[in-house]
Order: structure tokens, then C-alpha cells, then sequence
């Protein structure tokens, strides 16, 4: 058995830059480009997804992305800076997608015949949501209330949590890379490749490049093949949808977007407010609540960092609320949470430093502003960003399940805890979305339709059904008894920012902050 065991271990070994140690210049700045690359992917393809819907136009289609890459960056800014002090990018989340439709197929708003005024009215009534629900989230952060929460966690609970936080975004690896094969799998061979099979190998001596920025050759390779299939007339007389998916030029980005134009409050007019609009974004702020909860786990592991404490924690949650306050006044279209992507990449290049992700928001900004230039990225096809994903989103869920190494996994019941947490973490949400594709709504339907798509936003995300089924099993089954198989004579040092000494190197404010903000 000697020959066998391995000792559970705090932190990685493997990584060679954590939270506070940073790379070279040049290499920290290529890095932060290649965040913020990665980052394009989700936020290309929610306005893409929702703006036409809204009635809105290329121009407007590709103005939204330049604001949700603008806010993005301040928020990446704020969270590093102010926040967890995690190296989290946050980005667009998809948890908002139900109440934004929701809020779409409102009356008032359908009957609008002119497209462009209805994308004017319906932007506008989904920021005064954002900005109403955005007070949930910060009220949760800054009160201490999700701290106190936490106090529930185990790591048996958030195992699964984490892993879902990958697993549960299934959709957007493989089944996106076959929309567009002749694309996706080269790129998907080729990343693994350069960042696993000829990490070693270094054409330059300081930088291990094929290590540190797999993403950024990869990306550019497979574009510029994409680029020349395009060009060539490969997809001509292919399907609509196969066009959409591979076309480079498809997208009308370069020529409907300005050459500069900054993006200010308020730009689409005054917000409007419904309550039955703020109660249905409310429940996408708790499903981001949960989903940043595993994503900073996921992170902190990955920078060589102790887990998040409650009040480190709490405070992340409130920027966060803020961020999406930002987002309701920019209008960006959608909430804030953290690109798990990113997360992901952290490992990819085994760098966990701050300053890159710092730097990555630099690039959003300036991008953000330069519309020509940052149109160009903006039109890399989407197979491009599901084939990372694969790898990425994996890399997450592996970093969840690599907690279960503090438990005792020969235990029953910790057994049917975490198999029946990611089982139904995976499998409710799954049951939720075939009914909505199906019907067109979802399993909850009734007369209230707040009602309707609060529950169904809560249900359609798997960590959050993940998060409610292993916290209350963890805390309702023999709860004492199962004390150390649970981890927690390991886990109880990281509730309280004081329990380990480390945690006032990682998560201590900057600018001497902390005499202002003591922690609690």
C-alpha cells in the first residue's frame, strides 16, 4: 500500500507562479493578452445570442460587446484589486439568459414595431432589472450573509460544486466544436499537443512558450486556417448554420463597428423598472453566486492559494454585486460573474499571478474603445473558443474533484453524497432544458411568470442543484459522527481570515486598506 498512497496535499506543486509571484514583463504582458483572447468567446457570443433578438442591428450587436468588454474590465480590475484578490476574470455570465428572455417576451415590449425602438426599450428595462437585482447581491457580500452561509461548507459539499462548475457546461465544448469539425478538432489536437506533449520543448530559452501560451498560438494558427477556408469558398453553398459556425467574415464585425467610441452610463437612455422583471433576475444573481463560489474554490487552489476565508469570500460576492450594478447602468445586456475559462487557464500555464489578470484587463479596456481593432479578435469562430473549452472546462471539474482528497472517499456515505450531488447536479438541469427546447417553457409553469422563470433559472444551472443537494445532505446526515471524514479538521482553519497565517498574504487589501476594512 506504501507504493500506492499519496498525502493529500494543500496546494499544487507543478505551478510555477502563484498569486503573488509574477512572471517576467514580456511574458506577463503576452499572458494578459491571452486572458483576454480567451475571455472573447463568451462575450462575443451572448450579445450575438440576444441582440438580434431584441431587434437590434450589427452596429448595436457589436456596440454591446464593446461595452460588456469595457465593464468587464473595470470589473476584473475591481475584483483583483478590492475583491477576492483572486486572478479571476469576470465576464458575462449565461445564467442571465432566462430572465433576459423573460423580460424580452414581454407584452409591452413585443408590441413595439419599429426593431430599433424595442431594442432601445428592451435594453433599457434589463438594466433597471440588473440594477434592482444587483442589490441582492450586494447585500449578501457586505452584510456577511453568504459568509455566515459558507460556515456550511465542507470540502465533501463543494467537491461536487466545483466539479459541476466545469462538467456543467458540457454543451459549450463538443457539441459546439461539431458544428464546425474542420476547424474545432484541429484545434483541439493541437492545443493538447503544444501545452501537454512539447511543454518541455523551448525554440526560445527564457520563455517556455508552448507551455505558457498554448492558447495564443493555437488560437492563431486555427484562425488563419479558418481564415483561408473562408477565403477560398470552402463554406459558400454550406448550411446557414454551418456558416454561422465557421465563416469568419460571418458576422459583419469589422465593418459595422466605429473606429473609436467610448462607452459611457447610461448610453441607451434611462433604465425602466418592473418588479416582476428584478424578482426573475434575482434568482440569475444566486445562480452566479453559487457558480462564483466554486469558481474562486477552483481559483485559489490554482494560484497556489489557501481557500477564500468567509469574509474574503463575502467581500468578492459584494464587488461582484457592484459589477453587475455596472453592468445595469453601462448596459451590457447581461450580469457579471467569473469566466471560468480563465480559471481553467490558470492551470493550462501553471501562472496563478494577479498581475496577469490585471493586465488582461488593460487589453479589455483598450480594446474596448479601439472598436476596428477589437472587432478583428471579436470574429474568430466559435468551434475555435468550444475546443479550449473542452480542455479548460475539464481542467476546472478536475480541481473539484481533487478536493475529495481531504475526505475520506472508503466512507458510504460521503460515496452517495458526492455521487448523488453531481448525478443530479447534471441530470435536473439536463430534464429543465429538454422541456424548455421541447415546450418552449419550462417544467415550472404557471399563470406567475416571475415565478416561472425564477425557479427554472435556478434549476437549469448544474452548480447550483449541485450546491443545495451536497450542502444539505453534508449538514443533515450524521453530521458529528462523520466530522473528519467530512475534511473539516482540515477546512475549519480556512473559515475565518485569522485561522491561517497565509490568508493575510494572499487576501489582504492593498493601499493599506485593511486599517480602514479590518477583517471580521
Amino acid at each position: 500500500m506504501a507504493d500506492i498512497s499519496h498525502l493529500p496535499m494543500e496546494q499544487l506543486q507543478d505551478l510555477e507562479y502563484c498569486i503573488d509571484s509574477n512572471p517576467p514583463w514580456i511574458e506577463t504582458i503576452l499572458l494578459g493578452f491571452q486572458n483576454y483572447v480567451l475571455m472573447l468567446g463568451t462575450t462575443v457570443m451572448i450579445p450575438s445570442l440576444l441582440v438580434p433578438l431584441m431587434g437590434g442591428n450589427d452596429g448595436e450587436r457589436i456596440w454591446v460587446i464593446q461595452t460588456s468588454l469595457f465593464v468587464s474590465g473595470i470589473n476584473t480590475l475591481l475584483q483583483s484589486l478590492f475583491g477576492t484578490r483572486l486572478p479571476t476574470v469576470m465576464g458575462g455570465s449565461f445564467a442571465y439568459v432566462i430572465p433576459i428572455l423573460y423580460i424580452m417576451r414581454d407584452s409591452s415590449l413585443q408590441r413595439i414595431p419599429d426593431p430599433h425602438e424595442r431594442f432601445l426599450h428592451t435594453m433599457r428595462a434589463i438594466q433597471g432589472a440588473l440594477i434592482l437585482a444587483s442589490t441582492l447581491q450586494i447585500i449578501l457580500g457586505y452584510s456577511q450573509l453568504w459568509g455566515l452561509f459558507s460556515r456550511f461548507f465542507s470540502p465533501l459539499g463543494m467537491a461536487p460544486v466545483i466539479g459541476l462548475v466545469g462538467l456543467g457546461l458540457f454543451e459549450r465544448g463538443f457539441p459546439a466544436v461539431g458544428n464546425c469539425v474542420e476547424i474545432g478538432i484541429p484545434m483541439l489536437l493541437m492545443l493538447v499537443g503544444l501545452s501537454q506533449y512539447l511543454k518541455h520543448f523551448r525554440p526560445f530559452r527564457d520563455i517556455p512558450i508552448f507551455e505558457r501560451l498554448p492558447v495564443l498560438i493555437c488560437v492563431t494558427v486555427i484562425w488563419i486556417y479558418s481564415l483561408i477556408l473562408t477565403a477560398g469558398g470552402a463554406y459558400n453553398h454550406r448550411p446557414i448554420k454551418t456558416q454561422d459556425s465557421c465563416r469568419t467574415d460571418r458576422a459583419n464585425f469589422i465593418s459595422s463597428a466605429p473606429w473609436f467610441k467610448f462607452p459611457y452610463p447610461l448610453q441607451w437612455g434611462a433604465p425602466t423598472f418592473d418588479a416582476g422583471h428584478t424578482v426573475a433576475m434575482m434568482a440569475a444573481i444566486l445562480v452566479s453566486v453559487a457558480e462564483s463560489t466554486g469558481a474562486y474554490k477552483a481559483a485559489s487552489r490554482l494560484a497556489i492559494a489557501t481557500p477564500p476565508p468567509a469574509y474574503v469570500l463575502s467581500r468578492g460576492i459584494g464587488w461582484q454585486g457592484i459589477g453587475v450594478l455596472l453592468d445595469g447602468l453601462f448596459g451590457t445586456g447581461t450580469g457579471t460573474t467569473v469566466s471560468v475559462e480563465n480559471v481553467g487557464l490558470l492551470g493550462l500555464t501553471r501562472v496563478g499571478s494577479r498581475r496577469v489578470v490585471q493586465i488582461s484587463a488593460g487589453f479589455m479596456i483598450f480594446f474596448s474603445t479601439l472598436g476596428k481593432f477589437g472587432a478583428v479578435f471579436a470574429s474568430i469562430p466559435f468551434p475555435i473558443f468550444a475546443a479550449l473549452y473542452c480542455v479548460l472546462f475539464g481542467l476546472v471539474a478536475s480541481v473539484g474533484i481533487s478536493f475529495l482528497q481531504f475526505t475520506n472517499m472508503n466512507s458510504m456515505r460521503n460515496l452517495i453524497i458526492t455521487g448523488l450531488s453531481l448525478f443530479l447536479g447534471i441530470s435536473v438541469p439536463q430534464y429543465f432544458n429538454d422541456t424548455l427546447l421541447s415546450s418552449g417553457h419550462g417544467p415550472v409553469h404557471t399563470r406567475a411568470g416571475w415565478f416561472n422563470e425564477f425557479l427554472n433559472t435556478i434549476f437549469l444551472s448544474p452548480p447550483t442543484v449541485g450546491l443545495i443537494v451536497s450542502v444539505f445532505l453534508d449538514n443533515t446526515l450524521e453530521v458529528e459522527k462523520y466530522k473528519k471524514d467530512r475534511g473539516m479538521p482540515w477546512w475549519v482553519k480556512f473559515r475565518t481570515f485569522r485561522g491561517d497565517n497565509r490568508n493575510e498574504e494572499f487576501y489582504t487589501l492593498p493601499f493599506n486598506l485593511n486599517k480602514f476594512f479590518p477583517p471580521t
